[in-house]
């Protein structure tokens, strides 16, 4: 079980952990032992997440979401397994928290009338600094 927020939690059957070798250094441990976490969230399966949460999640994992609506993590940062899990687990966390707040929408604004004025004042200004460049009678 993986508490989000007081609201959401993620059920055990939600994840799915795989471990492999890490790349990297780590001596002869790093041939033996498999330190690598990928942690998958099928977040498009999940009852826990409301739609607009997850559409927010899609734009926010970018390629982390894979076409049948998983979330994949891979964690190979430590050379122990199990605070790579945790960094996976606080990643993914971080990440659901993210897509929970909605984006404030936009106002659209229009230009103050002083600056359209001071707009079109440096206009002339150049314009007039052009037309003075022309052939000089003589």
């Amino acid at each position: 079980m993986l508490t989000i927020t007081d609201q959401i939690t993620i059920a055990d059957w939600e994840l799915t952990e795989s471990f492999t070798r890490a790349q990297g250094p780590g001596g002869q441990n790093v041939n033996k032992v498999s330190t690598a976490v990928e942690l998958r969230f099928e977040a498009a399966r999940s009852p826990h997440l409301p739609a607009p949460v997850k559409r927010r999640l899609q734009r926010i994992a970018g390629q982390k979401w894979t076409k049948d609506g998983a979330v994949v993590i891979f964690v190979q940062d430590t050379r122990s397994q199990a605070r790579n899990r945790e960094i996976a687990r606080e990643r993914l966390t971080e990440m659901i928290r993210a897509a929970l707040v909605a984006p404030k929408p936009r106002r659209p604004t229009r230009p103050t009338k002083g600056s359209v004025e001071r707009r079109i004042k440096a206009k002339k200004v150049r314009a007039e600094v052009k037309a003075g460049r022309g052939k000089v009678e003589g």
